[in-house]
């Protein structure tokens, strides 16, 4: 009497949703195949059930009287190779093919059907904005596509990656570290095949090596060019803390800044990029903005009116104030670094010599500060009324004549 084959079949439920998980070789009980439904809670008579549709797959099949087999076949297309290893399972290797096709064993005792296996594409996809990122990782990229429900690994170069598989069209990527800088190619590894091509760019660390001018008036807008590496990917760029108002990537060694308004003094110089950030301390200096500037002191016997800040440095004597009036402030700063506005200085004297505007006298008896800071600005000077001339005339008519613009260095 002929013996009866007998095979262990998993069964599928009615669908209610698709939930789909990547099925490991050795892996004995799913969830659920991309294509099909749930499944009940019994052996996979299939292990694993999907592969590439160019088939070269390792496929365990499980059952009963498996002794003498001479047939195993995926659909219609017999198995690339098949071993028996005991009355109870075969190894397969699978041939091409596609979509979901019956598994079926022949023996001397007749054929039967073990199982289904579904044939998948292979996965397809590219890379999102940005396509760089530090050498030492852990930035999150993501990878959008086709066919990721059965990735199974994601490679940066050699190294393997972390992921989540969020949908068949997406995974989330933990970008793994990197020993040096440059570009590296993306793999991803899917039971229907494997996909490559894309590439990701390891950045190093940004460098800033100068900032030209290094100081500018605390008002800012004036356009400074920073020096230095890695900038190419830059995304920020910030002067005490502050956003730079426009920005331009001249090239990997060159940005050019728009400044943006800041406070007198010293400012930390930053640059932000898909590499690191980089922050240099007190690169660049706020400087004030004077209409007028004494060294020693400043003083004022008529009506005068100034238009903007007054101050002395290193002295402290302002007089006249009122009756002259000033519309800004008034700073006596024992070490300032200012830039001024339009200066106007006596021809033919002295830099030890105290200029004259009017009723307003500007008194420097330290000729190299005053060479730095400037004289008066005339032109934001105002004379309510009619100042008296002790100069000779031609020093008065010389007067008039002014620098537009003096900045301290």
């Amino acid at each position: 009497m002929p013996s009866t084959l007998v095979m262990c079949v998993g069964q599928w439920a009615t669908p209610k949703r698709r939930t789909t998980a990547a099925i490991g070789a050795g892996t004995g009980r799913r969830r659920s195949p991309p294509i099909g439904g749930r499944l009940t809670e019994r052996p996979m008579a299939v292990i694993p059930n999907q592969g590439s549709t160019g088939g070269g797959d390792a496929v365990t099949l499980t059952g009963s009287h498996f002794t003498g087999t001479t047939s195993v076949l995926y659909d219609s297309r017999q198995a690339a190779s098949f071993t028996v290893l005991s009355d109870s399972t075969t190894a397969t290797v699978t041939p091409s093919g596609h979509g979901a096709v019956p598994v079926s064993v022949t023996t001397a005792g007749g054929t039967g059907v073990v199982g289904s296996f579904y044939y998948l594409p292979p996965p397809s996809f590219r890379l999102l904005p940005p396509p760089a990122g530090p050498l030492a990782g852990g930035n999150t990229a993501t990878l959008t596509g086709l066919g990721f429900y059965t990735t199974y690994e994601v490679l940066f170069g050699a190294q393997a990656a972390a992921f989540t598989v969020d949908s068949d069209g997406q995974l989330t990527v933990t970008v793994p570290a990197a020993a040096s800088a440059g570009l590296v190619t993306i793999t991803v590894r899917t039971r229907g095949g494997t996909a490559a091509g894309v590439l990701y760019t390891y950045l190093d660390s940004p460098s800033i090596t100068a900032v030209t001018p290094d100081k500018g008036p605390v008002d800012g807008a004036n356009l400074v060019v920073l020096t230095g590496t890695a900038f190419s990917y830059t995304t920020g760029v910030a002067f005490g803390g502050t956003p730079a108002l426009s920005w331009r990537i001249a090239s990997d060694t060159e940005i050019h800044a728009l400044l943006p308004a800041g406070e007198l003094g010293p400012a930390d110089v930053s640059v932000i990029t898909l590499g690191g950030t980089v922050t240099a301390s007190d690169a660049y200096t706020y400087l004030g903005r004077f209409a007028v500037l004494g060294g020693a002191s400043v003083t004022n016997t008529g009506p005068s009116e100034v238009t903007g800040d007054l101050g002395v440095s290193p002295g402290t004597s302002v007089t006249g104030f009122p009756p002259g009036q000033v519309h800004g402030s008034i700073e006596r700063v024992q070490h300032l670094q200012l830039a001024c506005t339009g200066l106007a200085q006596l021809p033919g004297r002295g830099l030890d010599t105290a200029p004259t505007v009017g009723a307003l006298r500007v008194d420097d008896r330290q000729p190299d500060k005053l060479r730095q800071h400037g004289r008066i600005a005339r032109s934001s000077l105002k004379r309510s009324t009619p100042t008296r001339r002790t100069a000779q005339p031609q020093r008065a008519l010389l007067l008039l004549v002014v620098v537009p613009i003096f900045v301290g260095r």
